[in-house]
Parts: structure tokens; sequence; C-alpha cells
């Protein structure tokens, strides 16, 4: 079970950290619309919500694989929003 629980620890804080940068963001430029970086977070909040029911599933045959897979999902989603951020 930890693999479970240090899976959930690591989304937590992947897409967490990318949502504070986002507030950083905002915080450093007080004139810009912060739209986009609403949609960043909304985007983000989304990933996690879907991630966790993934992560959550017991009716997982190979639950290694599947946690495996999940790894990746999270790594190119956190990928795909830092690169939106650092567009802003």
């Amino acid at each position: 079970m930890a693999n479970k629980r240090d899976l959930k620890k690591d989304i937590n804080y992947v897409l967490g950290d990318i949502i504070e940068e986002v507030y950083v963001w905002e915080l450093d430029n007080p004139g810009k619309d912060n739209k986009a970086g609403e949609a960043i977070i909304d985007e983000a909040i989304k990933s996690f919500d879907e991630l966790i029911i993934r992560v959550n599933d017991r009716k997982v045959e190979n639950s290694s694989e599947h946690f495996k897979t999940i790894r990746v999902d999270l790594e190119k989603t956190a990928k795909a929003l830092v690169d939106k951020v650092n567009a802003l």
C-alpha cells in the first residue's frame, strides 16, 4: 500500500506546485488578465480528481502496471501544465 500512498502524495505535490506557481505569476503580474491562469488551475484540479479516482480504483487486475500508467499520465499532464504556465 505504500506505493498507492506515495502516488497520491506525488499527485498532490506536483499539481499543487503547479497551482501555486500560477498564483505566484498572478501576484507578480497584477495588471494582466488572470483568465488564462484560472483555466490552468481548473485544468490542474480536474486532472487531480481524475488521477485520484484512477488510483482508488480497486477493480484493477495488475496494480503495479496500473500505477505505472498513472505515473506516466501524471508526468505528461504536469509537463503540459508547466508549459502553459511558462507561456503566461
